[in-house]
């Protein structure tokens, strides 16, 4: 190549601003290998734009560009406040610009903006996504050729491998089925780690190096595999790349691998418009046959100082795209491992003599690498350990520390389900011996033994305990705590061991062991006057005895894997970080590396996302109680919703917690829940607080169900199965109607009036059917009439037990039961015979799908949410769910904060232009709409004059409703939606919402001053653009 001595070309420069760090690394090392001469490259990430400093210097290095290249993952408004000036300043001083989006889909907004011929642009756009350091050298000479006068030559763009293998001491370029020939050793774990092909082409590869290193060293067969996306590669239209179809698994579905480390953000999965929110696609189908754990390693986007001194640990981005969003996957939530870090303006190598600019690259925290490293060879071993080897911890909660509270959980019967466990895993080849014959004999037996009541235990009952952590080794291991710990468990409970559980100086361990398996209860939080606050505290450290009681699990038992047993213990709540836990958090001190199963009732998934996040908990849920006490109905119900909606803004959209916090105080006083708890003003700690709430109704519920707990993996039966089908379509689900509505219909009935005034007079005029239901009573009342339509619903589901629920049966049970046909209600008996009831049948999945778990197998994912609150379609149980919920979106609070940024939007253009825009153009982010629950697309709803409906028991968003124009106060405004590809896979219930929203505005009756949506549309169909809507 020709070196060019030109100095008028010499002072023109290449600006580039990217959304991408990796973009400027892989800038930098492409220009290490070019020509001395080759000018100047100035690079700038929008992130670091946000102060007028800032955009002062990038507006000042405009001066000297040649040619500007903008690629811009989120389009223009990825940069709102100097896009428009630096399009602007480009075109005044004819300057070539070019804009391109930083994903594969074309963007036409961005490229309208370009002021270089279509086919120039198409060439950077095809460098820049094949990427790598070669591309870059290429795009950076045909830059420069063609804009700034030099012959340097260029090549046209490369091909660059999608996916592949790398590792630091193996050559580029080695296969993989002869990299596991050659590096693979027998008997060792297996563990695949995935990556960004980004980083590989940028060289960003400190975290992954250390990671393989890591691993390596304590004992682990490490695949370490770089790929564009999870899901497929911009060059395979969406089937699928070499990572799953050939480098996991071998031609028959074997696979390579025990376990998988993945880096990657986001999820594979394609998540369900109607219905339940399901995780489905090729993908979910695809890591169920591969049937492999998968551990998410967290590459933090913020700074390790930011880090550290945050008491939430990450931030509302990578809580979303690294947490919330792998957890539709089935993933096990780990720690992060590294941060960004800025290396300089200027580097040593020449590549970066030839370019100014941040250069970020991600820094190894190598004790969470290190965690991370040992967790996954734990999970890995499980798969690798013969079952009659494996040592198994169950942990029974026990608060308060009363006998008679061993095993309390909300909704479960966990002795009960215990024994169904033991006698489970005996028959799955695990060394259980003396298993207790009922759930009364476990307890009972572990009372005798040793348990946690300081009322009732004997000095001999601690003497006898099945182990003890002597003086000495809870002083090695005290040895090893952080400062800080050491320091606040000092301060709280004394010098180390404490004095609680002590003989002959030695800490005693509650529990009993029945061959390899240890049952054991979960120690108390603390001791004091307050032992709800004490149970719940956000701050105060727990006991020497606590910490030492897992410590002996993990190192003196040395538990293979922990079974945790219902909703819900201590653990998960003691202190430390929110998301993303570093070694001086307590759930981390305590349980460390060993990998934890969870039990939890599937109405909660709140409070199981805060044993996901902060105890890399497997959940395996479990169904409600056949006895319909156990849910919670009005401001109570209410208040839980809150309560969810309340911990995913803590970590994901903190801004919104004043709102929530005033909402939630209301209701509590409307159910007088204050009172109970004798609070009389809004407490200043209002996050305690809520903890507060959370324990009293645990005790509230647990006091409420007085028998028909559930037993794990145990289907309900009879009578009490018939009870749980008529607390399942109570209320619509899904569009699938309510039974006792449709059988009031059916019989003539107004079913929203007898709800709503039960104490009314009955209509004189009754139904045959509802006489039949009960020949010897009167009815009086509305609710009379409720009670006869139970009846008739119970009946159905009688007639239809004895026939085993065979759909065929359907007609003629509803002919039966109400005396004619009925089509609806044919068609929700149908539905609960093709459906619900199939999905009952599931429920031992709930002990299965745990031993497929403790075999070091996938956990599968699935839905959460109450099934009596119309979501019904959430079962079966038994797999690991996700928390967030899609078709929630947008919340009740993300309405009203879109409503205000609808008005400031109006008001401001109003101010400026004299007059209301009749079109507005949004882009809409899937991160963001996690992240806050939907303001940007409250915020479109607003604007177009719709409100969303939800469904009062489960908050769901059920249908729109047209606000009149005279509420609106200004017309319906026509918005031009904009959407990121994340979005589009993440929420195509959310797609539906705005064209329905779209649909509707443009329906209604009014002016084109009124209605601009309308407007547009008659404008297009006057010009034969589009057809009507209908």
């Amino acid at each position: 190549m020709t070196e060019r001595t030109d100095t008028t070309i010499q002072r023109k420069t290449v600006l580039f601003v990217t959304t991408a760090d990796t973009d400027i690394l892989t800038a930098e090392r492409a220009l290490s290998g070019m020509p001395d001469d080759y000018p100047h490259v100035r690079a700038f990430n929008p992130v670091a734009l946000e102060t007028p400093e800032a955009q002062e210097e990038l507006m000042t290095a405009l001066e000297d560009a040649g040619v500007v290249i903008l690629r811009l993952l989120g389009g223009k408004q990825s940069m709102p406040q100097l896009f428009d000036q630096l399009v602007r300043d480009c075109r005044v001083r004819g300057i070539p610009l070019i804009a391109l989006p930083g994903h594969q889909e074309w963007d036409e907004d961005l490229v309208t903006s370009c002021t270089v011929p279509v086919a120039e642009v198409e060439t950077v756009f095809a460098y820049l996504m094949r990427g790598g350091v070669q591309n870059l050298e290429n795009l950076f000479f045909f830059l420069s050729d063609t804009y700034l006068g030099t012959e340097y030559g260029h090549e046209a763009p490369t091909h660059i491998p999608w996916e592949g293998l790398y590792h630091p001491d193996v050559a580029q370029g080695t296969e993989v089925d002869d990299y596991i020939r050659d590096r693979f050793q027998a008997g060792k774990p297996r563990i695949a780690l995935l990556f960004y092909r980004a980083h590989w082409m940028s060289g960003n590869l400190l975290t992954i190096d250390s990671l393989i290193h890591r691993l390596e060293a304590q004992g682990a067969n490490v695949l370490p595999l770089f790929s564009y996306s999870l899901k497929h590669n911009p060059e395979e239209d969406g089937q699928g790349n070499r990572t799953f179809t050939e480098y996991l698994a071998d031609p028959d579905g074997v696979p390579k691998v025990d376990c998988i480390i993945t880096t990657m953000g986001m999820s594979m999965s394609e998540l369900s418009t109607e219905g339940p929110t399901i995780a489905a696609g090729w993908t979910v189908d695809y890591l169920d046959r591969l049937d492999v754990p998968i551990i998410q390693g967290i590459i933090s986007t913020g700074t390790e100082e930011d880090w550290q001194e945050s008491s939430l640990g990450l931030g509302p981005i990578d809580t979303a795209m690294s947490v919330a969003l792998p957890e539709f996957d089935g993933r096990i939530i780990s720690v992060p491992i590294s941060f960004k870090q800025e290396t300089g303006q200027n580097g040593a190598s020449s590549g970066a003599a030839k370019l100014s600019g941040r250069l970020q690259r991600y820094v190894p925290r190598e004790d969470r690498v290190d965690y991370l490293a040992r967790l996954s060879i734990k999970w890995a071993n499980l798969r690798l350990k013969e079952n009659s080897e494996k040592r198994i911890a169950i942990i029974l909660s026990n608060y308060p520390t009363k006998d008679a509270r061993i095993g309390n959980a909300v909704g479960l019967d966990t002795p009960a389900s215990v024994v169904r466990v033991l006698n489970a895993m005996k028959s799955a080849g695990y060394h259980v011996t003396d298993i207790p014959e009922s759930g009364d004999e476990l307890v009972h037996r572990i009372i005798e033994r040793c348990s946690n009541d300081r009322d009732s235990l004997t000095e001999e009952q601690l003497k006898m305990a099945v182990g003890h952590v002597t003086s000495r080794q809870y002083a090695e291991w005290f040895q090893g705590f952080p400062n800080k710990v050491a320091q606040e468990m000092t301060e709280a409970w004394g010098e180390p061991p404490g004095q609680v559980y002590r003989t002959n100086g030695s800490l005693a361990i509650a529990g009993i062991d029945l061959g390899n398996v240890f049952i054991g209860l979960q120690p108390p939080r603390g001791f004091g006057e307050h032992p709800i606050a004490i149970y719940h505290s956000p701050d105060l450290a727990p006991t020497h005895h606590y910490i030492a009681y897992y410590r002996w699990i993990r190192d003196v038992f040395k538990a293979d894997a922990m079974i945790h047993v219902g909703k819900h213990g201590t653990l998960e709540w003691l202190p430390g970080k929110g998301i993303g836990l570093s070694e001086a958090c307590y759930p981390e001190l305590a349980l460390s590396d060993v990998p934890l199963f969870y039990p939890f009732i599937i109405n909660n998934p709140g409070e199981g996302a805060q044993a996901k996040r902060r105890t890399h908990a497997t959940i395996v849920d479990h169904l409600i109680p056949a006895m319909t006490t156990a849910d919670s109905y009005g401001d109570i119900a209410r208040v839980e919703q809150l309560m969810d909606e309340h911990y995913q803004c803590q970590t994901l959209d903190p801004a919104k917690l004043p709102l929530l916090e005033a909402q939630i105080w209301e209701l509590v006083k409307a159910a007088e829940l204050n009172r109970d708890l004798g609070i009389d003003d809004l407490p200043e700690d209002f996050g305690e607080f809520i903890l507060e709430i959370d324990g009293y109704l645990c005790e509230l519920k647990d006091a409420q169900i007085k028998d028909g707990l559930h037993i794990l993996g145990e289907a309900p039966e009879d009578e009490q199965l018939i009870g749980l089908l008529c607390a399942l379509t109570r209320l619509d689900i899904s569009g699938i109607p309510s039974l006792r509505k449709s059988i009031a219909e059916a019989l003539g009935l107004d079913y929203g009036s007898i709800i709503d005034e039960p104490a009314l007079s009955a209509d004189g005029n009754i139904h045959p059917a509802l006489i039949s239901a009960d020949p010897d009573t009167p009815v009086r009342s509305q609710g009379d009439l409720l009670e006869r339509i139970e009846s008739l619903c119970r009946e159905a589901y009688r007639l239809l037990l004895a026939q085993d629920f065979d759909p065929d049966f359907v007609d003629p049970v509803v002919s039966q039961v109400l005396g004619q046909a009925d089509p609806q209600t044919q068609y929700v008996l149908g539905y609960v015979a093709d459906t619900i009831y199939p999905a009952l049948q599931r429920t031992p999945d709930e002990i299965g799908n745990l031993l497929r778990g403790l075999d070091g197998r996938f956990v599968p994912p699935g839905p959460s949410g109450a099934p009596t609150r119309g979501m019904a379609n959430i079962l079966p149980t038994g797999r690991n769910f996700y928390s967030v919920d899609p078709k929630t979106i947008p919340s009740p609070s993300a309405w009203e904060t879109g409503k205000a940024l609808a008005d400031a939007l109006l008001e401001k253009y109003l101010t400026e232009e004299g007059a209301y825009p009749e079109m507005v153009g949004l882009v809409v982010w899937g991160t963001s709409a996690m992240r806050t629950h939907g303001d940007d697309v409250a915020q479109i709803l607003a604007l177009l004059g719709v409100r969303p409906v939800w469904q009062p028991e489960s908050r769901r968003v059920q249908g729109l409703e047209v606000i009149p124009v005279s509420e609106l106060g200004h017309p319906r405004i026509d918005v031009t939606v904009r959407i990121s590809g994340f979005f589009r896979d993440a929420f195509p219930n959310l797609i539906n919402l705005l064209d329905q929203a779209v649909e509707l505005a443009a329906s209604q009756d009014e002016s084109p001053e009124e209605n601009y949506v309308l407007k547009h549309l008659q404008e297009d169909m006057s010009q034969g653009g589009v057809d009507a809507v209908t």
